[in-house]
């Protein structure tokens, strides 16, 4: 188990924080090195990669720095988003969890038959009819037309990546990749922060500064992330070939300013609190960083904004 004390976030924050930061930087760029390296290594054999890993784990990030190393080395890369398989909320497809709605975790959520049909495709480098999902109107719609040539990359990105009903056969043939975090926080009394809580950092940070959602919302809607990691996403990660850890040591200081006051103006008053108490006291004895400090193609700007990629 990888943990980092909160004595040792705060004397680098303190004391050496661009050196902090490139270090981090670097231990993740290295584990993502360590990928695009075998991939080259294989490249007439495992032509499609394939990034799973829960909410907030940083999926995308993590599919186009991959992606941008490939290019670096002559390679052409196509990203594929699973968004854009999901169906519209008003599917019957969709399945409904014990609360009646519609269950944004499952698997089911996707147009599993269409996807797995366009991986054949792409593996077979036929023509494939690309969709785009609007989340604004909930619809599919036709998006570009792609064709992966032979000697080119396909890379897919989303939670269900690893599971066989949406691959198919073709997660056979893949590089697969798991990634989330995994390295704790420790304080001084040897309390340990789990990984989960640092993915919900980041949700409540995107939600807030992007998507419009106050806190209880954002822990509202954590239960029910939780229960999809462990029925549809945990099942599957051992069919991962490689494992990132895709903690930032320096992250947490520069999501406190963010936050923290957030969690402590529903502290009193949302309803189940408690679970979350852990991540208000580490936060409260973090000391905070300037974002602006943040480098433009850190996965940390997946969540804070001000990003070199698109996402």
């Amino acid at each position: 188990m990888k943990f980092l004390t909160l004595n040792e976030l705060n004397n680098s924050v303190k004391n050496s924080p661009a050196e902090f930061i490139e270090k981090a930087e670097e231990n993740y760029r290295n584990e993502i090195r360590n990928v695009a390296d075998h991939i080259l290594d294989r490249e007439h054999h495992l032509p499609i990669i394939l990034i799973s890993g829960p909410s907030g784990s940083a999926k995308t990030t993590t599919a186009l720095r991959l992606a941008t190393m490939l290019e670096n080395a002559g390679k052409v890369v196509h990203p594929v988003s699973m968004d854009n398989y999901f169906r519209p909320i008003g599917d019957p497809g969709n399945e409904v969890d014990e609360d009646g709605r519609v269950d944004l975790e499952s698997p089911k959520r996707l147009d599993m038959d269409l996807l797995n049909k366009h991986l054949e495709m792409f593996w077979k480098c036929e023509e494939v009819e690309m969709p785009t999902f609007d989340f604004a109107t909930q619809t599919r719609n036709k998006g570009k037309t792609l064709r992966r040539k032979h000697g080119e990359f396909v890379i897919l990105e989303g939670i269900h990546a690893l599971n066989p009903e949406i691959t198919g056969t073709i997660g056979e043939h893949a590089t697969t990749v798991y990634v989330s975090v995994r390295t704790r926080l420790k304080n001084d009394e040897s309390d340990l922060l789990h990984p989960s809580k640092v993915r919900l950092m980041r949700r409540i940070v995107r939600d807030k500064l992007f998507r419009g959602r106050g806190i209880s919302e954002t822990l509202d809607f954590f239960k029910w992330v939780q229960r999809g990691e462990e029925r549809f996403i945990m099942p599957y990660k051992g069919k991962a070939m490689f494992d990132i850890d895709t903690f930032i040591a320096y992250e947490p200081a520069v999501y406190k300013p963010i936050i923290l006051d957030e969690l402590l103006s529903v502290r009193d008053t949302y309803a189940n609190y408690e679970p979350f108490r852990d991540l208000e006291e580490f936060l409260t004895e973090i000391d905070g960083m300037d974002m602006d400090l943040v480098p433009l193609n850190s996965l940390v700007r997946e969540f804070v904004g001000g990003s070199r990629y698109d996402y």
